[in-house]
């Protein structure tokens, strides 16, 4: 399948939601105050948040007044363009430490898991030998399911009894993989949002842990939200963000998600790049995020 298909049927139902509604406010009729009304419902539906709407809106408007915009069907264009320079081209990957350590951080039930195996799977396939740590340790379910992955994808696993130290399980995996000469180290941590101080407190212990067993170290903290819980997603991706530095976002479940639009909020309001997204079950539908393909997608209703 090529890239633009797997965005192109991975993003149905976003495009299929508010922004399936765009070619109907923007048809033939003059630009009024009421267009404007319209296109500020359907972004804010599209979870684009009122901050990232306003600001869309604001520019629009500039370039209706600077250009001598009449038609409304004349704004598509210039929506479409002010969609995609709120997106930013994600930056290279930084695999170049050996070994690599990356957090993968995120709420329970974000997918956090199935992340962390599609991504061992996409790099395993490229000859990067991937050690995983299991520190999610208060959930007995988390570590079991990260050990099923491991033996199905044939890597090496480092865990600990359940309720023991998560920065404990950190050091030793980070060590192991220093001494058995990984190329890549994921580390699984809780996600615990109920008691979300004492699991920020946690995290950033286990963030101090890693840098003790190899300095610099992590190199990379990875957010996994889940793209179906729209703006919700962004009140937890600040308070990672504060907690442990988070350098970059993979969105889960997008092809499950009509809220799509929250991309443009994560960007704009977060300032943190998004690297992969989530188009389906597969692990090759794990896909490095392309603003480009993204937009062709969200807007595939309105061609």
């Amino acid at each position: 399948m090529s890239i633009f298909s797997r965005w192109k049927d991975g993003l149905s139902k976003t495009s299929k939601s508010a922004f399936g509604q765009i070619a109907s406010i923007l048809g033939a009729s003059e630009i009024t105050n009421e267009t404007w009304d319209d296109l500020e419902a359907l972004l804010i539906q599209a979870d684009l948040g009122i901050e990232t709407t306003t600001s869309v809106l604001d520019s629009l408007k500039r370039l209706t007044r600077d250009l001598g915009l009449i038609r409304a069907s004349d704004l598509y264009t210039s929506l479409k363009q002010e969609l995609r320079s709120r997106l930013a081209t994600p930056p290279e990957l930084n695999i170049n430490h050996k070994p690599t350590v990356i957090l993968i951080v995120g709420v329970n039930g974000a997918g956090k898991t199935t992340t962390i195996a599609k991504l061992t799977s996409r790099f395993t396939n490229e000859g990067k030998k991937v050690l995983l740590g299991a520190a999610d340790t208060f959930r007995a379910a988390a570590v079991d399911q990260l050990e099923v992955w491991a033996n199905r994808l044939q890597v090496e696993i480092i865990s600990g009894a359940q309720d023991s130290d998560p920065g404990a399980v950190a050091f030793n995996t980070v060590q192991s993989g220093i001494a058995r000469g990984a190329d890549i180290i994921f580390i699984d941590t809780a996600g615990r949002l109920h008691t979300r101080f004492n699991l920020m407190e946690e995290l950033k212990k286990v963030h101090r842990v890693v840098g003790k067993a190899l300095t610099d170290a992590p190199h990379d903290v990875w957010l996994v939200l889940d793209a179906t819980t729209g703006q919700n997603a962004l009140q937890q991706a600040r308070s990672f963000k504060e907690a442990v530095n988070v350098t970059g976002v993979i969105l889960s479940k997008l092809d499950s998600s009509a809220r799509g639009g929250m991309v443009f909020a994560i960007q704009s309001e977060l300032g943190l790049p998004i690297l992969f997204a989530g188009l389906g079950e597969k692990p090759e539908d794990l896909t490095p995020f392309d603003p480009d393909a993204f937009i062709e997608g969200i807007l595939q209703n309105n061609l």
